[in-house]
């Protein structure tokens, strides 16, 4: 941890911390030396003077092809790797070409009159423009690509420090006075009942959804069986108190049961929407959870049946999805929102709607994402016992992406 810590501030702290300053100092002080470095050259060779002037235009003239070029790779670099060699290799052949030939024009204009050059004058050009160009390319595409490096370095930092905070804030949530409350309550009246087998059913729910939320995955990603597994636990310790009146179906494709996401993110929404949807409700609610591969994005939503984005109740679970948590912890829609820009940065997408023909819908798009998980304690064989999600996971590798430039 120390060490991605140093990588980071190197990154971001440093020199590059300001980007396009850095560019330009960069850029400016490359081209500076190369024209020293020329210049140098032809002194030692005894040129006249007069070369430096060809020499200062030969400069300015790469010195405004690669910010040419700079904007080109800028467009490209987020391509697939091969294709991003293809179109570099073209633009960078063809730039040089282009140099060559200014080179050996003003050659001839500013030093040597009488010169006319022959293929061997240009060929000889191309090969050393190609040679300074592809090096300013491959400095160009290193400084980037390792900026990208810090950042994803610096983000994975950020999520594994979240999901440390979130698990605990989890925990204080789950132990809020009014869900053990209601909880244990339940529980004593079976008891008293003399239903000891649906007391402890119950009670067995309640630890394993309390160690779920203290050992969950410290990465600070979960797979969508692990997530469901979770909401099963809390929904059937609910159900205990709603009985009929909580309605739920999974429909999770069975080929995402090992896709990730942060862990703990789906419970707030359901929580609220037992709160917004089933409880004011004696008919109750249905709620939805549903999950797929689109592409190479996993979409998740969760649907209630409850009152929506319609009348203060409706607005009050939209402005505040989660609010049922106790007061002091920061689970809830800004929780959520922030856990997600950890995560993707800009590359998701947390959307409430009202749902069709009445609701609230929430949407969740992120990357699709699978990682070898050889020691998870919950599979989906755990979570095909209930019966709600059927099937067996198939793993997908997720696309490498780096969009970050420089």
């Amino acid at each position: 941890m120390q060490d991605q810590d140093n990588t980071t501030d190197l990154a971001t702290r440093g020199f590059f911390r300001d980007k396009n300053r850095a560019f330009w100092l960069l850029q400016t002080g490359g081209w500076t030396a190369y024209f020293g470095l020329r210049a140098l050259s032809g002194l030692a060779n005894r040129m006249e003077p007069s070369f430096l002037l060809p020499t200062a235009i030969i400069t300015a003239t790469g010195f405004s092809l690669t910010l040419l070029m700079a904007a080109a790779y800028r467009r490209i670099i987020t391509m697939p790797p091969l294709r991003v060699l293809i179109l570099s290799l073209i633009i960078l052949c063809g730039a040089s070409a282009l140099f060559s030939v200014l080179e050996v024009w003003a050659h001839r204009a500013f030093y040597q009159p009488g010169w006319t050059p022959h293929g061997i004058e240009y060929l000889g050009a191309i090969l050393l423009e190609f040679s300074v160009l592809g090096a300013w390319t491959g400095f160009y595409y290193g400084i980037n690509y390792y900026l990208q490096l810090a950042e994803q370095t610096a983000r994975m930092v950020a999520v594994a420090r979240q999901a440390n905070t979130a698990q605990l804030e989890m925990l204080r949530y789950q132990l809020n006075p009014h869900f053990l409350f209601n909880t244990l309550n339940s529980i004593s009246t079976l008891v008293l009942l003399r239903q000891t087998e649906r007391a402890n059913a119950m009670l067995s729910r309640l630890a394993s959804f309390l160690r779920y939320s203290l050992v969950g995955e410290r990465e600070g990603l979960a797979t969508i069986a692990q997530e469901a597994e979770a909401l099963k636990l809390y929904l059937d310790i609910e159900r205990t108190r709603f009985e009929d009146r909580l309605r739920t179906r999974f429909d999770i494709e069975p080929r995402v049961m090992e896709a990730r996401l942060p862990s703990l993110l789906l419970q707030p929404i359901v929580e609220n929407a037992i709160k917004y949807a089933v409880t004011p409700s004696e008919d109750g609610a249905d709620i939805v959870v549903d999950a797929r591969q689109m592409g190479d994005r996993l979409v998740i939503t969760i649907a209630d049946t409850g009152p929506g984005m319609n009348g203060s109740s409706g607005n009050a679970a939209a402005a505040g999805i989660g609010e049922a948590v106790a007061p002091g912890t920061n689970v809830g829609i800004a929780n959520i929102r922030e856990r997600l820009v950890q995560a993707y940065g800009a590359d998701h997408r947390f959307e409430l709607a009202n749902n069709e023909p009445q609701g609230l819908i929430v949407l969740i798009d992120i990357p699709y994402q699978t990682t070898n998980m050889g020691n998870d304690r919950t599979t989906a064989g755990e979570i095909d016992r209930s019966g709600d999600i059927l099937g067996a996971p198939t793993a997908v590798a997720m696309p490498a992406t780096a969009n970050q430039d420089f």
